[in-house]
């Protein structure tokens, strides 16, 4: 059932955090039993690294900000969506890139036009939006964000949250299912390392705010054949048998990647598409090209073409 965000004001049933996420959470969790419009989907094939998910699930029930830190295609910001899916809880995501500003967190005076005259009134942002509401908000890209936009999310970081618009002479108290997360690539300190062109550091007294900083890492070989398996259906026994080599070309361009011999990497998400695409083609070596390594640097394509031959005993030139 679909209601609107408004109508429902708190968590209205319970559920059980090792039923739903097999982890180990001694008291009910709460949740919504109606889904709205915010609510991102169920993925039936989801894998829940279990301490990330305690770490998300202290974030919703006891409101603490809950930082996931972790490289690229590691599956950051679906995790806190999973998580937030399972409990039917509003949940929305902003991309701190270049182009979010102030106002756009905020909000702005806008005119319009009323019974045929311009007028001028004061349109929320995302943020006293979600502020107001029972509405989970994800801060992708954390560490990337401007430095006036970091100022705006640094005040609701506090225990009270309590939001000040200056141009409307409003001070705004949070929702008491209000919650707030973020994921970023850095843990706040820049990069040192080159991978992450953009992020910057995040000033000390801004990073105390977060109560728990998560990590998560890329997922183990069988899990990650496991979640390939579910989802790409329609393979062969034959394509399946490939399955294998094809995780461990992943995990080179992962391990390529983290030593700063990369810059592109296979995510999950890649391998998946990857497999669709070696049941269209019935071609994994040209499914391969399409799919991951014509995205890829030239001068980087000599090392992907020794891990593949690594991995097929093939070149890649055939």
């Amino acid at each position: 059932m679909i209601v609107e965000p408004h109508v429902i004001e708190a968590p209205d049933k319970t559920i059980s955090a090792e039923n739903e996420f097999n982890v180990k959470w001694e008291t009910p969790i709460p949740a919504f039993a109606n889904r709205t419009e915010h609510v991102p989907e169920i993925d039936p094939d989801y894998h829940f690294e279990p301490n990330v998910t305690r770490a998300i699930l202290a974030g919703f029930v006891h409101n603490r900000r809950v930082l996931v830190q972790g490289f690229h295609g590691t599956g950051k910001s679906t995790h806190i969506e999973q998580v937030a899916a399972h409990l039917n809880w509003p949940c929305i995501r902003v991309n701190l890139d270049s182009h979010i500003s102030r106002t756009d967190l905020i909000g702005r005076d806008v005119i319009t036009l009323k019974d045929g005259k311009q007028i001028t009134h004061f349109q929320e942002g995302i943020l006293p939006w979600a502020l107001s509401r029972p509405v989970a908000i994800v801060f992708d890209e954390y560490d990337a964000g401007r430095p006036d936009v970091m100022f705006v999310i640094q005040r609701v970081l506090e225990a009270q949250g309590k939001l000040t618009l200056l141009d409307q002479n409003k001070v705004l108290s949070p929702h008491p299912y209000f919650r707030i997360f973020a994921t970023s690539n850095t843990i706040g300190l820049g990069d040192s390392t080159g991978l992450y062109h953009g992020t910057q550091p995040i000033n000390q007294g801004q990073m105390d705010r977060w109560n728990i900083v998560a990590n998560l890492g890329y997922l183990i070989k069988d899990v990650e054949y496991k979640i390939i398996s579910s989802r790409v259906k329609n393979m062969s026994a034959k394509q399946k048998e490939n399955l294998g080599a094809m995780i461990a070309m992943a995990n080179l361009t992962r391990e390529g990647f983290m030593n700063g011999d990369l810059s592109t990497v296979m995510s999950p998400r890649t391998v998946i598409n990857w497999a669709e695409n070696m049941v269209i083609f019935d071609d994994i070596h040209f499914a391969f090209k399409v799919t991951f390594f014509n995205k890829c640097d030239e001068s980087e394509r000599p090392v992907i073409s020794e891990f593949y031959q690594r991995c097929f005993n093939r070149s890649l030139a055939e």
